[in-house]
């Protein structure tokens, strides 16, 4: 059977991630401390004793979870894959897994691109917001009727799931019309900006020169990416969806679409407290087989 790995973006954080790997494998340990070498802090330290608090933090969120999901990943020796894929920050760790960057510079990417989102959301704030219980293209087309202020489809996570984004005024806006036109349920998300909306430009650039200035290689596999939902091999093209995805939808529900039209059948999930993606998968795909490592 054709197997997928998956990665978790921000949301499937812990307490304590990654101690026991730690702890466990001398290969992986390397990695943590690799990890905080390169980042100049102990990113390890914040993982293993660090609160819930300190784990929210954009600048330590993005890189924790990138670490845990390479680590989980290396710890399983995974040999052949058909596809990967990863939710937003999950699609750094998905490329590395692939072989398309190497650890220390998808690890560079994923601090320089927490940053710049989180300068991003100083300089100009915003919010997201979970809208429950309606049909995509009815979101989209409410979202599009609020005209005086930003407000955009971010993440298309299953049927009937999709977070919009934007400024503050812009989601409270289409929240209202969107209760109004019968969702279930539209909750604010606990998160300090605007992800994967037009009000991530200037993030966007910022992260650009740093793409620019990376080496990507063939990855082993198809990579699945947000932005086009499409198994991609050409470095290049990588490279431009990834930086595009920054003010782009993460498109989820079509991404799994696409893997499963293309005969992946086993989902694995790496990462985070494992359950994220696939109880998504399960939603997108009911006949697939979801693991987790």
């Amino acid at each position: 059977m054709k197997t997928a790995y998956v990665f978790p973006g921000q949301g499937a954080q812990f307490e304590g991630m990654g101690k026991d790997l730690y702890e466990s494998n001398a290969d992986v340990r390397r990695i943590f401390d690799q990890a905080d070498e390169i980042l100049g802090f102990e990113l390890s330290k914040i993982m293993f004793e660090g609160s819930a608090e300190d784990l929210k933090q954009t600048k330590v969120t993005q890189p924790a979870l990138f670490v845990h999901s390479l680590a989980k990943f290396y710890n399983a020796n995974v040999q052949g894959m058909d596809g990967v894929a990863g939710h937003s920050l999950g699609e750094f760790s998905a490329l590395v897994a692939a072989g398309c960057l190497d650890f220390e510079a998808g690890l560079r990417l994923v601090y320089a691109r927490a940053m710049a989102m989180q300068r991003c959301c100083e300089s100009l704030p915003g919010t997201m917001a979970a809208v429950l219980g309606l049909p995509d293209a009815e979101v989209e087309n409410i979202c599009a009727t609020v005209t005086s202020d930003v407000v955009v489809p971010a993440n298309y996570n299953c049927p009937g799931q999709l977070v919009i984004s934007g400024s503050l005024a812009g989601v409270e806006a289409a929240s209202e019309k969107l209760k109004a036109a019968g969702a279930k349920r539209v909750l604010l998300l606990p998160v300090g900006g605007a992800f994967h909306s037009p009000l991530m430009q200037a993030a966007q650039e910022e992260l650009g020169a740093a793409i620019s200035a990376t080496t990507f290689s063939t990855p082993s596999c198809p990579v699945y990416q947000n932005i086009t939902a499409k198994g991609e091999t050409d470095p290049e093209q990588i490279k431009m969806h990834l930086l595009a995805q920054l003010t782009g939808p993460v498109k989820w529900t079509q991404s799994i679409q696409s893997m499963v039209v293309d005969g992946i059948q086993v989902f694995v999930e790496s990462g985070g407290t494992g359950k994220v993606l696939g109880g998504l998968i399960k939603k997108i795909a009911p006949e697939s087989e979801t693991q987790s490592l």
